[in-house]
C-alpha cells in the first residue's frame, strides 16, 4: 500500500483537548495492534510512550465498544492483559458523491467489503439532499449488518470537484455547482456523528488502486477518471499529492482546441468540452428520440457502432494529449483509467495510448503503462474508505 499519510479535512479542532488527546492515544495503540495482532499492555505502553493506567483505560473503553478484544495471559512469569484488535470490529465508511448518485460501503481493517449499496440522486440535487440520502444508507447498512455505529472508525466522502484544503470548501469547478460554497467535512459531522475526512473523488480514485487495486508497489501513478466531468488524481513517490491549497489534477480544464467551446470553467476548448461522457452523449444524442445515456454508448461502441466509435477515438486522442503533458512533467510509471467508460477497455485506452505517445517526449510515452482501473465504479468510495484508516494509522 501506499506510503505516506495525507493531510485531514477536518474542521479545527482544539488540539490540546482531553478528547483530542484522547483520539490520537488510541490511535498509537490501534497502530501497534495492527503491526502486531496482538500485545500485552504492557507492550503498548512502551512501543507507545504512554502509560499503563492511560494505556489500561483507553483498552477499557476499546474493548467495549467492539474495537479489540482481551484476555488474560502470562508475560516474563507475571500475570499480564493480551489485547486483540478485532478486524470485524473496527470499520470504515467510503462515501461516493457523484452527479446523480451516492454510493456508500463499509471496509474492515483486512481491506474487505462487509456492506455496499448505492441509489439513484435528482440531477442537480442540493447538498442537503445527498448527505441526508447517505446517512439513510449508512444507517441501514448498519442494521442490515448488525453493527454498532461505536464500531465505525469514521467516513471518507469523495465529491467530483476541488476541495479547498485549508477549510473543507468545496469550490468554484465542481461538477454538483450547487454544492459550491459549502463546508462538506463540517455538514457531515453534522449528519453522521462521525469524523470526516473529505476529498477529490479522483484523488480517492488514485489512493483506491494502491491501496484496492493491484499498483501497490507504484510509488507515482495518476488515476485519470473521466466521466461529465474528467479529473485527475497524482500518487507521488509514494503519498497523494495536493500542492498548495488542494486544487490539483484538473486535467478536463486543460485547453486542447484553441477556438473550442465555451466550457463551464469560462475558457475555451477545455478537455472536457471535447472528451467527458457529457459530450460524448450530446454529440450522439442528435436527431435521436431521447437523449442516449452512457451505458447506451458503451453498448453501441461494444457492438461496432460506426459512429459511438469514431466520438470515442476522438476522444481518447484527446484525453492522451492532455496526459502527456502531465506525464512530460512527472514521468508516472502508469496511468490508470477510471469512471463509467471503463467497460470500453481497449476500445478507449488503444486512442489514448496513441495520443500519449504523439505527444510524449519518447522515452516517457514508452515507458507509461496505460491500464483500466479494475475497481470499476467503487474505487471512489473505496479510496474514500481507505482515508479512514489512512488517517487513523491504520495504513501499512
Amino acid at each position: 500500500m501506499a506510503a505516506g499519510v495525507p493531510s485531514s479535512l477536518r474542521r479545527n479542532r482544539n488540539p490540546g483537548s482531553q478528547s483530542a488527546l484522547r483520539q490520537l492515544n488510541q490511535q498509537r495503540i490501534l497502530a501497534t495492534l495492527l503491526g502486531s495482532g496482538s500485545a500485552t499492555q504492557a507492550e503498548i505502553s512502551r512501543n507507545t510512550g504512554l502509560s499503563t493506567a492511560t494505556v489500561s483505560n483507553i483498552v477499557k473503553s476499546m474493548a467495549e465498544n467492539g474495537l479489540v478484544s482481551t484476555s488474560p495471559t502470562t508475560s516474563s512469569g507475571r500475570r499480564a492483559l493480551s489485547v486483540t484488535l478485532n478486524g470485524n470490529g473496527a470499520l470504515a465508511v467510503g462515501i461516493d458523491f457523484g452527479r446523480s448518485h451516492v454510493r456508500v460501503v463499509l471496509a474492515d481493517l483486512a481491506y474487505h467489503v462487509v456492506a455496499e449499496r448505492a441509489i439513484a440522486l435528482p440531477a442537480g440535487h442540493k447538498a442537503a439532499e445527498g448527505i441526508a440520502a447517505a446517512s439513510d444508507l449508512l444507517d441501514a447498512l448498519l442494521r442490515e449488518q448488525d453493527i454498532p455505529r461505536s464500531s465505525v472508525l469514521g467516513a471518507g466522502a469523495g465529491i467530483p470537484g476541488p476541495i479547498d484544503r485549508r477549510s473543507g470548501t468545496v469550490v468554484q469547478g465542481a461538477i454538483l455547482p450547487e454544492w459550491v460554497g459549502i463546508n462538506i467535512v463540517g455538514r457531515l459531522e453534522e449528519a453522521l456523528s462521525l469524523p470526516i475526512y473529505a476529498d477529490n473523488d479522483a484523488n480517492l480514485g488514485a489512493l483506491a488502486e494502491v491501496t484496492w487495486g493491484p499498483h501497490g508497489a507504484v510509488a507515482n501513478l495518476m488515476f485519470l477518471k473521466i466521466g461529465t466531468g474528467i479529473g485527475a488524481g497524482l500518487i507521488l513517490n509514494g503519498a497523494p499529492y495536493y500542492g498548495t491549497i488542494g486544487v490539483t489534477g484538473e486535467i478536463g480544464h486543460a485547453t486542447i482546441a484553441e477556438h473550442g467551446l465555451i466550457c463551464r470553467c469560462g475558457n475555451r476548448g477545455c478537455l472536457e468540452t471535447v472528451a467527458s461522457t457529457a459530450t460524448m452523449i450530446e454529440l450522439l444524442s442528435r436527431g435521436a428520440p431521447a437523449p442516449l445515456t452512457v451505458e447506451d454508448i458503451v453498448r453501441r461502441a461494444k457492438n461496432r457502432d460506426a459512429a459511438a466509435l469514431r466520438v470515442i477515438d476522438d476522444a481518447g486522442l484527446a484525453v492522451g494529449r492532455a496526459v502527456a503533458n502531465v506525464a512530460n512533467l512527472i514521468n508516472p510509471e502508469v496511468i490508470v483509467v477510471g469512471g463509467p467508460l471503463a467497460e470500453l477497455g481497449h476500445l478507449l485506452l488503444d486512442p489514448i495510448h496513441r495520443g500519449l505517445i504523439r505527444h510524449a517526449v519518447p522515452i516517457v510515452g514508452e515507458n507509461t503503462a496505460l491500464a483500466m482501473s479494475s475497481l470499476g465504479d467503487r474505487a471512489e468510495a473505496l479510496g474514500a474508505a481507505a482515508l479512514v484508516f489512512q488517517h487513523q494509522g491504520l495504513h501499512s
